[in-house]
């Protein structure tokens, strides 16, 4: 059992313009990582996602014939539609070598005051697994929404959503284009699709 602590990689993604925090649990190891940026693994299909969502073709994010995602064109595309990127956990315990959130143990929670402050227009946040969904949980009140929904709450005077959507990760049992059916719903929910 491996008991060292790691600390988050990457700084916040906080554009200015941001309508939409997007939160999910914990990098993989470096080792699994095409680029250095959120969702890193080629085997995740977060930007694939994104690309049957917002452009019809699930290989938009990928770079031309290399093994890894355009972190460019994912940067100019979420800075684009206000979209900012984090993480629920900010420490953890990687009980296992791999990115499975059921072997991460949280030991510093995301300071979720502190990145609202940073993005002001921000009146939604979608979790992207069930570790992401409870380690949040624990700093707002808010039910917790069943996978495709969402729930609302107040956050310092300010009315925000809480949206549950289906893991990118390809170990959660569900095909891309139903995945993708639940992301449509939240983004048509917010007018950003």
């Amino acid at each position: 059992m491996n008991d060292l602590i790691e600390k988050h990689p990457l700084q916040p993604f906080l554009p200015g313009n941001a309508r939409l925090l997007m939160l999910g649990s914990f990098p993989p190891p470096r080792a699994r990582w095409s680029m250095d940026f959120y969702y890193p693994n080629l085997q995740n299909d977060m930007w694939r996602l994104y690309g049957v969502l917002f452009f019809g073709d699930k290989d938009y994010f990928l770079e031309k014939g290399k093994k890894s995602f355009d972190k460019d064109r994912i940067i100019a595309f979420l800075n684009q539609k206000g979209i900012a990127l984090f993480d629920t956990a900010m420490e953890i315990i990687r009980h296992k070598g791999n990115a499975s959130d059921q072997f991460l143990e949280v030991v510093t929670p995301v300071d979720l005051k502190r990145v609202l402050a940073q993005i002001p227009a921000c009146r939604a946040i979608v979790t992207t697994g069930q570790k992401a969904t409870d380690t949040l949980l624990e700093q707002i009140d808010a039910a917790s929404p069943r996978v495709g929904g969402y729930s609302e709450f107040v956050h310092e005077g300010r009315p925000m959503r809480l949206y549950r959507m289906p893991s990118s990760s390809r170990a959660y049992p569900k095909p891309l284009e139903e995945k993708a059916a639940d992301y449509r719903v939240m983004f048509h929910d917010l007018d950003m699709l």
